[in-house]
């Protein structure tokens, strides 16, 4: 269960996202819910940002795959193969992300680390019968399909996590107010007083 979809279970409100109702209604919440609720949607967002990156990663390495054989995307005979060593020593390349052009605002998290286990199975699960270890043997339909799978749960997953990103941002918009228009002191929370 993601944190919109407790929140929605703890106050009676539905999650954000397309077709649902608004989402919590943060201005009823307290503070140390508010606070609770934060962390819960920045903590389920690391762990879709790792899954994401695996998933991202995957398609990279299926691309290169196709890139590299002969006539668009026609399948190979595994006895034309490259090297297996190939498509490894380019790894770091394949994986390497250009430098982003969008400046972005940064983001202080202090979380622990993603449950990898969990999203490695998942990604893993998507691929199929397509093993990264061997994609030479593969013919380019069965690479096609798994990047498919791959990129339509990728998009599942950004709307998911862009949904836990406004919850949070609503949260730090609603702690802000409050402590701008008097009704959370600073006071309160230096002396370790409720949050």
């Amino acid at each position: 269960m993601d944190a919109i979809s407790a929140a929605q279970d703890r106050y009676g409100r539905p999650p954000e996202g397309p077709g649902a109702g608004p989402g919590p209604d943060l201005g009823r919440l307290g503070l140390e819910q508010l606070r609770t609720l934060r962390r819960d949607t920045l903590e389920q967002e690391a762990d879709l940002s790792y899954l994401r990156r695996l998933l991202h990663g995957r398609m990279d390495i299926l691309l290169a795959e196709l890139d590299r054989r002969p006539g668009a995307g026609a399948a190979r005979p595994a006895d034309a193969a490259e090297p297996g060593g190939a498509l490894l020593e380019r790894l770091p390349a394949i994986l390497t992300d250009a430098p982003s052009t969008v400046r972005r605002s940064a983001r202080h998290v202090t979380l622990g680390p993603p449950r990898g286990q969990q999203s490695q199975l998942e990604a893993d699960a998507l691929m199929g019968d397509v093993q990264l270890a061997d994609l030479a043997a593969h013919p380019a339909e069965e690479l096609l399909a798994a990047l498919e799978r791959l990129r339509a749960h990728e998009r599942e997953v950004s709307g998911r996590r862009q949904r836990l990103l406004r919850t949070a941002d609503g949260c730090n918009a609603e702690i802000t107010r409050r402590y701008r228009d008097g009704e959370a002191r600073v006071d309160d929370l230096l002396a370790g007083g409720p949050l």
